[in-house]
């Protein structure tokens, strides 16, 4: 039987930008960051999120706006799910320490306001494309490319529903 204070409630690891970078100034240990949408999570993102989570001792992770998804062009039907659910999917697993939706087209923004020690990115990206990447290194921090999963992409999962 879960408390009736919830302490497992996965809300309380979803933050603002501020209270992110609060939180992060209590840290000890290095902070990983990783971002994307997530719109249906499958192997392919828990794989990127458990290689983040190896990189250090807190795993924070940017979460594209429903605005910003729309203006990433990702089709006219996304995100399917809600930037909320997608944050709250997120902070309920165990390797992910906290969760902040951002609105910009990039994480820079929050990039620069958590000063992560790692910035990690799926396989699809290259180190020196990486946005937020020159600041972590600035900083003597690290940039790590996870190999992507093969099969399992959000679109192929789109794709598949549809017949």
């Amino acid at each position: 039987m879960v408390n009736p204070q919830r302490p497992l409630d996965p809300h309380r690891k979803i933050h603002t930008r501020d209270s992110a970078a609060t939180w992060r100034r209590s840290l000890t240990g290095d902070l990983v960051f990783t971002n994307g949408v997530f719109d249906l999570l499958h192997p392919g993102h828990i794989d990127v999120l458990l290689g983040a989570r190896a990189e250090g001792a807190h795993l924070i992770v940017g979460v594209n706006s429903d605005a910003s998804v729309r203006r990433l062009n990702k089709g006219p039907e996304r995100p399917i799910r809600s930037e909320m659910e997608r944050a709250y999917v997120l902070a309920a697993l165990e390797m992910v320490s906290a969760v902040v939706i951002f609105d910009e087209d990039t994480p820079l923004e929050l990039v620069t306001a958590v000063q992560p020690d790692v910035i990690v990115k799926g396989g699809d990206y290259n180190p020196d494309t990486i946005v937020g990447a020159a600041e972590v290194r600035a900083r003597g921090g690290r940039v790590v490319v996870i190999p992507l999963t093969p099969g399992h992409s959000t679109t192929n999962t789109v794709n598949k529903l549809r017949g």
